[in-house]
C-alpha cells in the first residue's frame, strides 16, 4: 500500500497540472482507476487516498467487489466490451458505461435502467485506428449513431470513449488522440451538450490530456503491474 500511497500522490498532481492545460475542460480531469483483477482491500486503500472513480471490465468479477464496498459510495464504470446478455446487470448496478458501440446494446441498457435510479451515463466507443477484432463503432458510422442514441430515455449521452492501438511510436498515438479530438468537435455540432472524452490510460494519460481528455482509465500506473 505503500506504494499505492506514492502512486496516486504522483498521478493526481500530474493530472492537475496537465488538466490546466487541456483544451475542452474547464475542470479537473477525473482519474478512473481501472480495478480489474484488483482486490477489494486496494480498491479501499484508493478509495481513502482520494480516488472516487473505478473501472471494471468483467460484470462477474465487478459485482462482489460492488457489494463489498457499497457503503463507500464510489463511482462505477463498466470500461470492458458489453455482451448484449450482460446489459440488464450492468443498467442495474453501474454508474456510466464507456463501451457503448451499437444502437441494440444502447436500447437494451435504457430498457433495463431502473425507473428510481438517475439516466445512465455512457460514451459511444469508436474503434478509431481500424483496428480488426476490437469494439468500437467506425467513425463513419458515429453521426447516425449519435443521434439514434441521445434519444433514448433512460441514458444520457456524455461523449466518446477511445483505444487507441497498442503501439510504442508516440507520433502515431498523438495523431490518434489528434483524430479522436477532431471527432469529438465534429461530434459536439451534432450533440452540443457532450461534455466527455475518455481517452487515455497508464502509457499515454498526459499526451491524452494535452489533446482533451476528461477522463483517463488508469490500471497499472496506480496499481503497479498487474499480475497475470
Amino acid at each position: 500500500t505503500s506504494s499505492l500511497t506514492e502512486n496516486i500522490a504522483q498521478i493526481l498532481a500530474k493530472v492537475r497540472v496537465k488538466s490546466l492545460k487541456s483544451p475542452i475542460s474547464s475542470k479537473s480531469v477525473r482519474v478512473i482507476a481501472a480495478s480489474k483483477s484488483q482486490p477489494v482491500e486496494l480498491i479501499k486503500k484508493a478509495a481513502e487516498l482520494g480516488i472516487r472513480d473505478f473501472g471494471e471490465n468483467y460484470l462477474q468479477e465487478a459485482l462482489p467487489k460492488m457489494d463489498i464496498l457499497h457503503n463507500l459510495h464510489l463511482v462505477w464504470h463498466f470500461i470492458g466490451p458489453l455482451q448484449s446478455n450482460k446489459a440488464k446487470r450492468v443498467a442495474e448496478r453501474f454508474d456510466w458505461i464507456h463501451s457503448v458501440d451499437r444502437f441494440s446494446v444502447a436500447q437494451k441498457l435504457s430498457d433495463k435502467r431502473p425507473q428510481h435510479l438517475g439516466p445512465l451515463n455512457f460514451c459511444l466507443q469508436v474503434n478509431i485506428s481500424n483496428e480488426k477484432n476490437k469494439s468500437g463503432c467506425h467513425p463513419d458510422e458515429l453521426p447516425k449513431l449519435l443521434k439514434a442514441t441521445s434519444s433514448l430515455p433512460r441514458l444520457r449521452l456524455r461523449g466518446l470513449m477511445v483505444i487507441p492501438a497498442a503501439i510504442d511510436n508516440a507520433t502515431d498515438i498523438e495523431h490518434a488522440f489528434q483524430a479522436t479530438r477532431k471527432l469529438f468537435d465534429q461530434s459536439k455540432v451534432v450533440i452540443p451538450k457532450l461534455d466527455t472524452l475518455s481517452m487515455g490510460m497508464s502509457q499515454d494519460f498526459e499526451l491524452a490530456i494535452e489533446h482533451g481528455s476528461t477522463m483517463v482509465r488508469l490500471g497499472s500506473a496506480l496499481f503497479g503491474p498487474r499480475n497475470r
